[in-house]
């Protein structure tokens, strides 16, 4: 049977899906020194936040970038800042770089994660307007959008004071509903044998679980922890997977193609192939088979 599809608002406030998407071109490098990692599966070597890597060039490019992976920087690959980096470097300094005014390089490596956690809720929040079936709770995602954007808009000595934690609660009660809103419809125009209703996904422990061709629609992984999980052709469709842990689970050929909450970098960091079913909004990561 064919799953249904969630309805699809044109409204999704002011901001565009363009605007949370990386832009290297337009930072400063930031992911590349404000972040802080640990020599690890992930990093070949130990940097401290505030740090530049030793890779870094001095036009904010990276020098092994297209051999990130081969060198042992398989983290780089995956990271996504939802556009944070550009908005950091040409709004709130106004593209004036941290080595053209070094007197703003710590405040500037300090403002990145903090804006990224904005843009994060941004594309969340921009997400859930697009969802028709959520259309009774749409005047309050308009609303918190339209706050959260004007967060990122403020200056930076004022960025560093926001209360994010409490802001993140806020969004995150809105984005509840929404999911419980889309998954309920779905499930009432679903015609087909209904599928298991509670695997305790949300916020489950699920690393290495074996899920292979397994029907998961219309459940909450908010949280969950599918580290290393085979999930091969299982079947993802209007299943929340807002801040699932996705790092080395297999969805080779899995259907993710109408999951909700699905972000980047939550696909950066799984295992997929040619088969695997992405929304259109998501880019096929480059290192997949």
């Amino acid at each position: 049977m064919i799953v249904p599809t969630p309805h699809h608002s044109e409204d999704s406030g002011d901001y565009g899906r363009d605007t949370l998407k990386a832009d290297c071109a337009k930072c400063f490098g930031l992911c590349c020194v404000s972040l802080p990692f640990a020599a690890s599966s992930d990093f070949a070597m130990d940097k401290q936040a505030g740090q530049p890597c030793r890779h870094l060039q001095s036009d904010f490019r990276c020098g092994i970038h297209d051999s990130l992976r081969e060198k042992g920087f398989r983290g780089c690959t995956v990271y996504d800042c939802f556009g944070a980096g550009q908005k950091v470097s040409q709004v709130t300094y106004s593209g004036t770089d941290w080595r053209q005014a070094p007197e703003t390089a710590k405040q500037m490596f300090e403002v990145f994660p903090v804006m990224r956690q904005l843009h994060e809720l941004l594309a969340y929040l921009t997400q859930a307007l697009s969802y028709e079936d959520a259309h009774l709770i749409h005047e309050e995602l308009r609303e918190q959008l339209s706050a959260t954007q004007q967060l990122t808009e403020l200056p930076p000595e004022k960025i560093l004071e926001l209360d994010i934690p409490v802001h993140r609660a806020e969004v995150n009660i809105l984005l509840l509903k929404t999911s419980e809103l889309v998954r309920e419809e779905a499930r009432r125009r679903y015609k087909g044998t209904a599928p298991r209703k509670n695997l305790k996904g949300r916020g489950a422990d699920l690393i290495g679980a074996k899920l292979k061709g397994a029907d998961l629609k219309f459940q909450s992984f908010r949280g969950a922890y599918l580290i290393a999980a085979d999930l091969r052709d299982a079947d993802l469709r209007i299943t929340d997977l807002i801040g699932a842990d996705f790092r080395d689970a297999d969805i080779r050929g899995a259907d993710l193609s109408r999951s909700l909450f699905l972000t980047q970098f939550q696909i950066n960091a799984a295992k997929g192939n040619a088969a695997t079913k992405i929304p259109p909004a998501l880019e096929r990561p480059f290192h997949w088979a």
